[in-house]
């Protein structure tokens, strides 16, 4: 179906159905949400809409950030800050602004509605969240779209990111080479990354027999993590090594275990993830796996622009580096 027909159906202009699609303010919301639902009816695609739409492009290119696991989360999360800053260098290189949105998704066409405002060339997401499935029925057929996540066999979705399972077995045999017995594994398992460092941590702890584990859920947020990890601590002994799902956690626990009397790594040994900027700042610095968001950023937008151009890439797992410091 195109455009002219779906205007009929809707009883009214052309113009006033592409305003629609592309959630133009001068149509009433009334008629604006008639005609979406029309267009998902007759399975008309609304990237095809905002793509006719566009004669010229933007000059923009959308960063997107859904938070549908961790509403709490800001975009001042030094991992988000390394990232968007590498996203927008490499971005400004190659002479596109960036366009950036920080998403709490209302139903499972949040990012329908995104692409078919109009506003961007292409999009980058950073995460996938708790979206995979919202994310990948888009990436299906919407190909000027690149993902900072997991790779899965058989997805359309293009990603970049670090070979996570490689990276919880890094920590995980890090953790045992030094004697560690009662491993914990801090965050949740929800997010398709974190899914990946848990599944690469318990893969090596196997290979172990005298070495147990135990997964702790924690959120991302600095103080709701601080949080979490007391209040687990007072109710459990505490484990001699620790994996955090990310730096920011592994911050956390240090503090909270600083707290109860802990040292660390002499009571407690712990290992993050990511190596953002303050890891070798904390006291003790932190041992952590790298990834190299710097080199990642700038393949994100090499391969979105390709996208763009109409070339067929594929996506790319880095290998994730493990960065030995006083914490571990």
């Amino acid at each position: 179906m195109g455009l002219v027909e779906l205007a009929k159906i809707a009883g009214v202009s052309v113009s006033t159905a592409s305003r629609a699609l592309s959630n133009h303010p001068r149509v009433a919301r009334g008629t604006r949400e008639r005609i979406v639902a029309l267009a998902q009816e007759h399975g008309f695609r609304l990237n095809q809409t905002a793509s006719a739409l566009r004669k010229q492009r933007t000059g923009a290119i959308g960063v997107v950030v859904p938070m549908g696991h961790e509403v709490d989360q800001a975009l001042s999360d030094p991992f988000f800050m390394g990232l968007l800053g590498g996203l927008a260098d490499a971005l400004a290189k190659r002479s596109y602004d960036l366009f950036l949105s920080r998403v709490v998704p209302q139903g499972p066409r949040w990012l329908d509605d995104i692409i078919a405002s109009g506003r961007v060339d292409g999009i980058i997401l950073i995460g996938q969240s708790d979206q995979f499935d919202a994310i990948e029925r888009v990436a299906e057929s919407y190909e000027r779209m690149v993902v900072w996540g997991a790779a899965r066999l058989e997805s359309h979705q293009v990603t970049v990111g670090t070979d996570n399972v490689t990276g919880g077995e890094l920590a995980a045999r890090h953790l045992i080479k030094r004697g560690c017995k009662r491993l914990a594994f801090l965050g949740t398992t929800e997010v398709p990354e974190f899914a990946d460092r848990y599944r690469g941590f318990q893969a090596a702890v196997r290979d172990f027999g005298e070495v147990a584990e135990t997964v702790v859920p924690i959120h991302l947020a600095v103080e709701n993590a601080y949080r979490e990890i007391g209040a687990y601590l007072a109710a459990n002994p505490a484990p001699d090594g620790v994996f955090a799902a990310s730096d920011v956690i592994a911050m956390s626990a240090i503090r909270a275990f600083a707290d109860r009397g802990l040292r660390v790594p002499a009571d407690v040994a712990v290992v993050g993830y990511d190596d953002i900027l303050l890891a070798g700042y904390t006291s003790p610095a932190l041992t952590t796996v790298r990834q190299d968001v710097v080199y990642g950023a700038d393949l994100l937008v090499e391969l979105l622009l390709a996208r763009i151009a109409g070339q067929k890439v594929g996506s790319v797992a880095m290998l994730p580096e493990l960065i030995v410091r006083d914490s571990a």
